[in-house]
Parts: structure tokens; C-alpha cells; sequence
């Protein structure tokens, strides 16, 4: 093909969580567009304007669902609806798996959806998450298998990563700068001219597919080497006696230090782009030393906290065995609904085999979530804890919600309670310990 046309462009976004519902929307206001998730229960959600993930305007969203307007946005589970579309966009789930490998299955079955429809000169465009070299080695021979089509001359491949931050009104997709790429110089440009139609703050087209997959990994990995530095250090100063934020704030006066604070590490990035890097590197005979010994510091802050906790409660004298405590928030980060890869369960699990009694209040999250997810019933709202009575002798603020900051705590407290602050958010005068 000598050229495509973004004129001609009859998008399909595959996978409507928090990457593919911004993106339909915001496309589906040039151009004819399918959003299709394999989950019926997401997609009568939507049709009813609702939406779990609090990343969509649910205002938008009905207006690019009316009809009225063309072009549109047209909701489906149904894969045989995606006949009709030519550029066909992966917003799928990557994680790892219980041993920290990743977990290519949601994209591999999505590669496989869309091979059955894929036609001539159709183009895929992958935004999930991977290392460098997935889309080419993982996805290309599946889309090959199931189309019975031949890579880069019956059909070609391009690679967008998301860079979603859920809970961030203010860096939302069009604002944000997007990276795009191609399998041939001229499907480059298609893509790189389909992003730059809607993305307000413009593209960036990396010069191949590996780079820009490579560019996705990186971005995290950075993060989370730095948060891990930080982390660390608070690992130490705990050791010293000293206030990490302290030490934070008196080596901040320096124009060229960088600004990170401490704390517990998930969602779906930070927390697993490390290892997609780390396991490419693996498979080549590498063995990451830095990135690595980064995650395992991170990945560790949860129990520390919840040791933490419980090093307190002793030295105030409080019995472990039977004693009561509350965690605030379960979400990975404030003021968002996403538990995944939320370190918050390792306080609770690391709490509960010391023999405490542990509720945690997050007015955020999907209680249906959490039950599914980690058998937690959550407590339902505030009033809750003060019609039942409840006093507990350590509470624990995880995540910094909006909800959260000004809450009186000691209305839950008996005399003695212990009270930390993950978040270094709450007055210090009621803290006894804080990251």
C-alpha cells in the first residue's frame, strides 16, 4: 500500500478500561468508532453512562453515544462487528503473573479476535503495555495465524503506548504528548496523523516499533528506580530516628534535586513495566541488577509499613493478639478507583498474621472489586464505624483521598492508638510514625 488515509480511518478500540474508554471517546468525535470489550456486563455499563474507571466524562460520552452526531461511537461484545473496521487499536490489560513474569494472554487473545476479521491492508495498532520487541514477536504471528495474512504485505502493525494516569484530571489523554510508530515508514505516518488529529499537545513518531515499545518501559522503570531510592532511604532514616521528610525537604533547597517522597508502589504501571523490561533483558542473557534490587525495595514497603505499625503498638504498650485496626484506602494511589497491584493488601495481610482485626474504609473503590479480587468486605462509610462503636487500636492512612484529609480520626481512636500516615499528609501533632 503507498498510502493510507485517515479520512477513510473506521476505528475499532479493543478493550474499554481505563486506556480504551478515553481513547474511543475522544476518536469517536472525528471518526466512526467501535468500542469493544469481550465484557457484556462493561459494555451495558457504558450504554447506561456509567463508568466504573472515573477516567471518561460521562457527559462525552453520551453525546458520542446518541447517534445523533456522525461520526459516532458504537458499543459491542459481539467480535462479529468488527468486520467492518480497518484500523483495528489493543488497549488491553498486561500484568504479571503470581511469580513477576508477565502475562500476555488478554493481548495475545485480543491478537486472536482480531486476526478472524483482519482483511486487506487493515493496520493494528498495539497501546497495551509490553517490551521491546512483543508486538513484532508475540502479536504479529497470531494476527499471521488467524487472518492467514502475510505481516507488512497483506496487513501492518503500529505501536502507541498509553500513557494514561488514572485519577489525573489535569494530564488527561489529549494533553498529554503520545508516541507512535509504524511497520513501514508510510504506516507510520498514518498513525502518527491518526494521534495527531486528537491529541491536543502533539506526537512524537519514534523510528521504529522496538523504540517506542522501549520508550513505554523506561518511563516506568525510571519512576520506579526513583521511588525505590527514596524508599530505601526511609528504610534507613527509620533506622537513625530521623524524618524522611525532613531529610526530603532540607536536601530539596537544591535546584537539581529531584523532588520524589516515599511510599507503596502499584497500579498498572510502575509496579510492572519493570519487569516486562527486566524479563527481555532476561531472555537475552542479562541479568538487570538495578532495575531489579529497585522493584524488591518496593515491593517490600508494605510489610514494612505493617511492622511498622505493630513495633509502635508495642512500645505503647497495646496487645497485638485481638486488637482492632483500620486502614484507610485500598485504591494503588488517592483519589482514583483502581486496586491493581495496590501494595495496601500487603499491609492488611502482614497485620492479619500478627492476629489483628483489620476493616479497611475506602470510599473510593468498588467494593464488588475488592470482594472478587481479595475476599475484603469493605466497611461501607464512616457512619458505619461510629453506629457500631468501633475504636481501634491502629489506624493506618494508605492513600491520600480527598476524603480522607480533614476526617477526624480520633473519634475512632481509644486513648492510646497508634496512627501512621503512609502519605506524610495528616498533622503531625496526631501521627506517632509516618513514612
Amino acid at each position: 500500500m503507498d498510502q493510507f488515509d485517515i479520512r477513510d480511518a473506521k476505528i475499532a478500540v479493543i478493550g474499554l478500561g481505563y486506556v480504551g474508554l478515553p481513547l474511543a471517546i475522544e476518536f469517536a468525535k472525528k471518526y466512526d468508532v467501535l468500542g469493544f470489550d469481550i465484557d457484556k456486563a462493561r459494555i451495558d455499563d457504558l450504554l447506561k453512562g456509567r463508568d466504573y474507571t472515573n477516567e471518561a466524562d460521562t457527559d462525552e460520552l453520551k453525546k458520542v453515544l446518541t447517534g445523533k452526531n456522525n461520526p459516532g461511537l458504537t458499543l459491542s461484545s459481539d467480535a462479529g462487528d468488527l468486520k467492518e473496521c480497518n484500523t483495528f487499536i489493543i488497549t488491553v490489560p498486561t500484568p504479571v503473573n503470581q511469580f513477576k513474569s508477565p502475562d500476555l494472554n488478554p493481548l495475545l487473545y485480543a491478537s486472536e479476535i482480531i486476526g478472524k476479521v483482519l482483511k486487506q491492508n487493515d493496520v493494528v495498532i498495539y497501546e497495551s503495555t509490553v517490551y521491546p520487541g512483543c508486538t513484532e514477536e508475540d502479536c504479529v504471528p497470531v494476527l499471521e495465524e488467524h487472518s492467514g495474512l502475510k505481516f507488512d504485505v497483506d496487513f501492518f502493525c503500529g505501536y502507541s503506548p498509553e500513557r494514561i494516569n488514572p485519577g489525573d484530571k489535569l494530564y488527561t489523554l489529549t494533553k498529554i504528548v503520545k508516541v507512535t510508530s509504524g511497520s513501514t515508514p508510510v504506516v507510520a505516518d498514518y498513525v502518527d496523523a491518526l494521534y495527531g488529529s486528537i491529541i491536543d499537545a502533539g506526537t512524537y513518531k519514534a523510528p521504529s516499533i522496538k523504540v517506542a515499545e522501549a520508550s513505554k518501559a523506561i518511563e516506568n522503570a525510571q519512576r520506579d528506580i526513583n521511588i525505590s531510592f527514596v524508599n530505601e532511604l526511609a528504610l534507613i532514616f527509620d533506622l537513625i530516628g530521623i524524618d524522611t521528610n525532613d531529610v526530603l525537604a532540607a536536601a530539596g533547597t537544591k535546584w537539581n534535586f529531584l523532588k520524589y517522597k516515599p511510599g507503596l508502589v502499584g497500579g498498572h504501571c510502575i509496579g510492572v513495566d519493570p519487569y516486562y523490561l527486566a524479563h527481555k533483558a532476561e531472555s537475552l542473557g542479562y541479568q538487570p541488577q538495578v532495575i531489579l534490587s529497585g522493584r524488591r525495595v518496593n515491593d517490600n514497603m508494605g510489610v514494612f509499613v505493617a511492622n511498622k505499625v505493630i513495633k509502635l503498638m508495642v512500645k505503647k504498650g497495646i496487645s497485638i493478639a485481638g486488637s482492632r485496626a483500620l486502614i484507610l484506602g485500598i485504591t494503588f494511589k488517592e483519589n482514583c478507583p483502581d486496586i491493581r497491584n495496590s501494595q495496601v493488601i500487603d499491609i492488611y495481610k502482614e497485620l492479619g498474621q500478627f492476629g489483628l482485626s483489620v476493616d479497611i474504609y475506602d470510599p473510593n473503590a468498588s467494593a464488588g472489586a475488592v470482594k472478587k479480587q481479595h475476599g475484603i468486605d469493605l466497611i461501607s462509610d464512616v457512619s458505619f464505624i461510629g453506629a457500631n462503636n468501633l475504636l481501634y487500636d491502629a489506624i493506618i492512612l494508605a492513600v491520600s483521598h480527598k476524603e480522607f484529609i480533614g476526617l477526624s480520626l480520633q473519634s475512632f481512636c481509644k486513648p492510646n492508638t497508634v496512627i501512621f500516615d503512609t502519605k506524610a499528609v495528616l498533622d503531625r501533632e496526631i501521627v506517632d510514625g509516618r513514612l
